[in-house]
């Protein structure tokens, strides 16, 4: 469930800023929110649950530069403030996702 809602918030991040003509910026949180998904995959595969768990740590840790990206985002005015507030919770909400999986682990 994590992977699929950090698949859906990598594409909603992927639209927004598919037209930045800041390209670093663009660039960087385009690999921070792929990082999420492609953590927790990669993780998964590992087959261990202390490789899962080390690579959900750092997904998690993803997730708190995409909210910084986004912060950074809506006060350069590259997002509305819904906009924000909408990818804020929903990079929240994975981030708690994966502190249960990490838990569970």
């Amino acid at each position: 469930m994590a992977w699929q809602k950090a698949g859906g918030l990598t594409v909603e991040i992927y639209k927004i800023f598919s037209v930045s003509r800041d390209f670093s910026f663009r660039d960087q949180i385009v690999r921070a929110v792929v990082s999420i998904m492609n953590n927790i995959a990669e993780g998964f595969e590992r087959m261990s649950n202390s490789e899962f768990r080390r690579f959900l740590f750092i997904a998690k840790g993803s997730c708190g530069e995409v909210r910084s990206m986004l912060y950074l985002a809506y006060k350069l005015g590259y997002v509305s403030a819904t906009q924000f507030n909408d990818l804020r919770s929903k990079s929240t909400e994975i981030s708690k996702m994966l502190s249960g999986l990490i838990k569970t682990l």
